[in-house]
């Protein structure tokens, strides 16, 4: 399998110029590590994640060292703490060593640059620009799926079947589960993600069930209400 089985298309993002506190509620509301950095072109630029954020002038995390330790300290390190600490943009926080990938990279690199860089979701990026992310729980997800049947069809297939199922979601105005994952193994399509509704709940099988292809569709959304 690769990025493009398993990667979120629907990715929330924040631009440099936005606040370091709109960033902090997106962490928060959509329950997320970390969130690309998006310029006006599209481009991605960076990332902003809780390890960004965790130390903090205004819950008092801000970094403190005795005196002796803080004089042999680099500047260039005290001003990257200070700029994290008290920066009101996320163009002053944000990580700019991007750590990316492709559509086309095996998960077992994208495992070991999540693990090699210790960090828990990975851009997909195609030609400079977001297409989807990769996290953590994506690949758990993907092992899961992919032990839950025998192989009995084509990558290729499950692709198409699994970019039908996303462009269906994609039109419909009541639901987000876009945002969340859908990861199609041998034919069989996995919902992964809270319904918010019983009424979306019975909504999105419906609508997997439909997708021509699909062989069968494995629940298993977590009940919001």
């Amino acid at each position: 399998m690769k990025a493009m089985d398993v990667m979120v298309r629907s990715v929330i993002t924040v631009t440099p110029d936005d606040s370091v506190a709109e960033a902090a509620r997106l962490l928060a509301e959509h329950d997320i590590s970390a969130l690309p950095v998006v310029d006006k072109d599209g481009n991605v630029v960076g990332m902003i994640s809780e390890a960004d954020l965790i130390r903090r002038e205004e819950i008092g995390t801000e970094r403190q060292r005795p005196w002796w330790l803080e004089a042999v300290t680099p500047a260039s390190t005290l001003a990257a703490e200070f700029a994290r600490s008290h920066g009101r943009r996320v163009a002053e926080v944000m990580s700019t060593d991007l750590v990316s990938a492709s559509e086309d990279t095996p998960l077992g690199e994208i495992a070991t640059l999540l693990e090699r860089h210790r960090i828990k979701r990975l851009p997909i990026l195609r030609g400079g620009k977001l297409v989807g992310i990769v996290s953590r729980s994506n690949l758990i997800q993907a092992l899961a799926s992919s032990q839950a049947q025998p192989a009995d069809a084509s990558a290729a297939s499950d692709r198409s079947i699994r970019a039908e199922v996303l462009d269906r979601l994609g039109h419909q105005s009541w639901t987000g589960f876009g945002e969340r994952n859908v990861i199609v193994s041998h034919g069989i399509v996995h919902l992964w993600g809270l319904a918010s509704s019983e009424a979306e709940h019975k909504a999105l099988l419906a609508l997997a069930e439909a997708v021509p292809g699909v062989a069968g569709v494995a629940d298993e959304m977590i009940a919001g209400y």
